[in-house]
């Protein structure tokens, strides 16, 4: 596997995801395009979209239904690409959106693995690969970043950390959608900065990879300690992502 063959699988998923196709996110025109439910999306999607903005670096694909759609044109022709995920610019959408009780909702920043350079990382601790059956007795709050007790279906492979017998970091991955799986990452407070996340991280990466699987990472862009985790490990920044949700969803998330 090659970084231009990871790069089209997950432009691939991307246009899954949008509704779109693969090359509007290497255009140098932005896009606009109506959401649709798909079976073959990330399976934590919520589809359609209320709207959706998507980037790769080189112009904006902006997944919306109807009624955002002149809202979402005016927004990504008006301001630059990359000022149109962060503030002030924000706020003149925040204001559009406002009569539709909905808000910004999710900010995430997504890596891919740089294959060109991607050597196998060892950590001073027992590692090893671990399976759905080893799961089963690991769906409690401190490992609930590598594994999802909601979405146990989905976890299917891991590494973990030991140290005398004991699990002190696990790298979960999630079956997303069947071309790509998401990496999510635990390490108990008093074994962290040793190496422990980037050593489980990049080993379940290579144990995707082996499975002819691309294995993805995501984060808040200000998750600091997430993002130098996930480069550690051999991956790099490929695409944001910025979704609108309506104002109920965010207020139960904030319960």
């Amino acid at each position: 596997m090659t970084n231009k063959d990871v790069m089209s699988i997950a432009l691939k998923q991307s246009a899954i995801d949008s509704n779109c196709f693969a090359d509007d996110f290497i255009s140098c025109k932005n896009k606009v395009v109506l959401s649709k439910e798909n079976p073959n999306a990330r399976k934590y999607l919520k589809l359609p979209f209320l709207c959706d903005f998507t980037s790769y670096g080189n112009n904006i694909v902006a997944s919306v239904s109807e009624e955002f759609r002149d809202i979402a044109t005016e927004y990504i022709n008006k301001f630059s690409i990359e000022h149109c995920f962060e503030t002030p610019n924000l706020h003149w959408l925040i204001d559009k959106i406002k009569p539709y009780n909905a808000n910004i909702c999710f900010m995430a920043e997504y890596f891919l693995p740089n294959v060109d350079h991607f050597p196998t990382l060892k950590c001073k601790f027992e590692t090893r690969v671990l399976y759905e059956n080893d799961f089963e007795n690991l769906y409690i709050p401190q490992w609930s970043n590598a594994l999802c007790k909601e979405r146990k279906q989905l976890d299917k492979l891991g590494v973990g950390a030991f140290h005398n017998g004991k699990l002190i970091g696990l790298a979960g991955c999630s079956a997303d959608c069947n071309a790509m799986w998401q990496i999510g990452i635990d390490v108990l407070p008093d074994y962290r900065k040793q190496g422990v996340a980037s050593s489980i991280t990049n080993q379940l990466a290579h144990e995707i990879m082996k499975r002819g699987i691309v294995p993805f990472y995501c984060c808040a862009w200000s998750n600091i300690k997430s993002v130098r985790n996930a480069i550690r490990s051999g991956f790099l920044p490929s695409w944001v992502q910025m979704t609108i949700k309506p104002n109920d969803f965010i207020a139960d998330m904030n319960q």
